[in-house]
């Protein structure tokens, strides 16, 4: 990188912290800090959505996945993520929204302390934080190790940089400022993404490129699936990320949550599924070319994409893709970290303190905005561990951590949400979740500690979820435990249409009456309905 590239880089790092001060005008309490006030539009909503859902893990651990089987990388991962969003589009989508509009929530787990009880919520939300806390990790190192290639600055002053800046501008401007920087980072990355693509057709065979390289590349390179990423991973790949993405790891159903409607945060998801079953092949084409290009020098080829961008680009066209880098990165980590920070101040610290019970607006927003700090704080620690050998490697804390350890944690908070599973209480709760994490363990290692060997990617990623899900549904048929009031809860969820008449008829059935708004905004506080939006 020469001068013009940390030109473009430094002035994208500025307009970020402009947003983020700009949006501080819109927040005034914590509905607004973590759901918008139920006042974005569907279509930001749909862009946010899509953006916070991958980071520069794509352009590291996913693009040496590309550099090494080719097609796979798509089949296998946006593919399967296209397809889960599109279920959840009609499946989840609306009911996440009501539990803001119905319920005045302002974080997604908030719901599980009358679904199910305290302890289920609590088990839910601890071991969701920490998993978080890995997973955002992985996503700092991810971006560190692609500006180290670019600049030669150690990991641990990479991960200092990105993890500065974006505690900036999430931490002063809440969802708001999330949603709106992921949008002018879904416009960066549209244009460095093309850019790539035009670059590497013109170093090939031009636009012929598009159907004359499967011939050059490595043969298996157009199969659908390759290496350890099977047809058996591939199911259960879609599996998990059709609850991950429809909300099962919280940042995603926050984007649903903050549409003014159901009928707009379907639509939402409609708009992410497309994004994720077109935009992606743009971006992994020129990783697909890559070993006619370059020869990575990693042993996983997490290093290919990057090499490519700088033997190929132009200075200045160079920093904007490492802006594209930085975009999908901080677009991860400040969504994760505003959702942990709803799920702490609203569903663990009135809890397990006193005195966050009594928190005001103003002493609620403050405390959310310093567990936004704590949380990338200490995700930032983690980052630069990810590379040793309790985490073993980026993709490996990707893949196999978060895929494996999400469906225990989201298998109790999204299907908690349907009429069907209305008879799974506590009990079928608190054992599917605690199953499918000792399964988890004992599936990738053994009793003192050290990695299991031999076992298969995908039994890794999908024997917890699986254990999960069928103990949750059995338990539930065995011991059912709805009652009268989680049935009322489930029905207002669960009532078609929006506004007052769709609350009238949800009430008529037996709901028992909710406080407004503005008792998202204060816990414990019982105050009426807001009228702003």
């Amino acid at each position: 990188m020469n001068s013009l590239d940390w030109v473009v880089l430094i002035g994208y790092f500025g307009v970020m912290i402009a947003i983020g001060l700009w949006s501080h005008k819109r927040v005034d309490d914590v509905g607004d800090f973590f759901t918008a006030g139920g006042r974005m539009p569907w279509w930001l909503s749909g862009i946010s959505h899509h953006m916070s859902g991958y980071s520069a893990v794509m352009f590291t651990g996913y693009a040496g996945i590309a550099y090494q089987y080719g097609v796979t990388s798509f089949v296998t991962w946006s593919l399967p993520i296209a397809i889960g969003i599109g279920i959840g589009a009609k499946l989840f989508a609306p009911r996440l929204n009501r539990l803001r509009s119905r319920l005045y929530v302002a974080s997604p787990l908030e719901y599980l302390k009358n679904r199910y009880n305290i302890p289920t919520q609590q088990a839910l939300a601890w071991s969701g934080l920490l998993l978080k806390i890995v997973d955002v990790g992985a996503k700092w190192a991810a971006i560190a190790t692609l500006l180290s290639v670019f600049t030669g600055i150690s990991l641990t002053q990479g991960i200092f940089i990105t993890g500065i800046i974006t505690a900036i501008y999430c931490t002063v401007g809440g969802l708001w400022a999330d949603a709106l920087t992921e949008l002018g980072q879904f416009v960066i990355q549209l244009l460095a993404g093309i850019a790539m693509l035009i670059t590497v057709m013109r170093e090939l065979d031009g636009f012929s490129t598009l159907w004359t390289v499967w011939d050059k590349l490595p043969e298996g390179h157009a199969d659908p699936t390759a290496g350890p990423y099977t047809v058996t991973f591939l199911l259960a790949y879609l599996f998990i990320k059709t609850f991950e993405y429809n909300g099962g790891m919280w940042n995603q159903a926050q984007r649903y949550m903050a549409t003014d409607s159901a009928a707009s945060a379907t639509r939402s998801a409609w708009l992410s599924a497309v994004l994720w079953l077109v935009w992606p092949t743009v971006l992994f084409f020129p990783m697909w070319c890559a070993p006619l290009l370059v020869d990575a020098q990693k042993p996983d080829a997490s290093d290919s994409y990057a090499l490519m961008t700088e033997q190929l680009l132009p200075h200045g066209l160079l920093g904007l893709v490492v802006v594209g880098f930085f975009s999908h990165t901080m677009a991860m980590c400040s969504s994760d970290a505003n959702a942990i920070a709803a799920v702490f101040t609203r569903d663990i610290a009135p809890v397990v303190s006193k005195a966050a019970r009594r928190w005001d607006s103003r002493a609620g927003l403050l405390a959310a905005r310093l567990s936004t700090l704590g949380f990338l704080g200490l995700s930032m620690a983690l980052a630069t561990q990810i590379n040793s050998p309790t985490f073993k490697d980026i993709i490996s804390v990707v893949i196999k951590w978060v895929a494996g350890l999400m469906g225990p944690i989201a298998i109790p908070f999204m299907l908690g949400l349907l009429r069907t599973f209305r008879r799974s209480g506590p009990t079928a709760a608190l054992t599917s979740w605690a199953a499918g994490l000792l399964a988890f363990y004992f599936t990738n290692y053994d009793l003192d500690g050290s990695v299991k060997e031999g076992v298969a990617l995908q039994y890794q990623v999908a024997l917890p979820l699986a254990i999960s899900l069928v103990l949750y549904i059995v338990i539930g048929l065995v011991r059912p435990e709805d009652t009268p009031e989680r049935d009322a809860l489930i029905e207002r969820i669960n009532a078609d249409g929006d506004g007052p008449e769709a609350a009238s008829s949800a009430a008529a059935a037996g709901v028992p009456a909710q406080g407004g708004p503005k008792d998202a905004a204060v816990p414990g506080d019982a105050k009426g309905p807001d009228q702003r939006g």
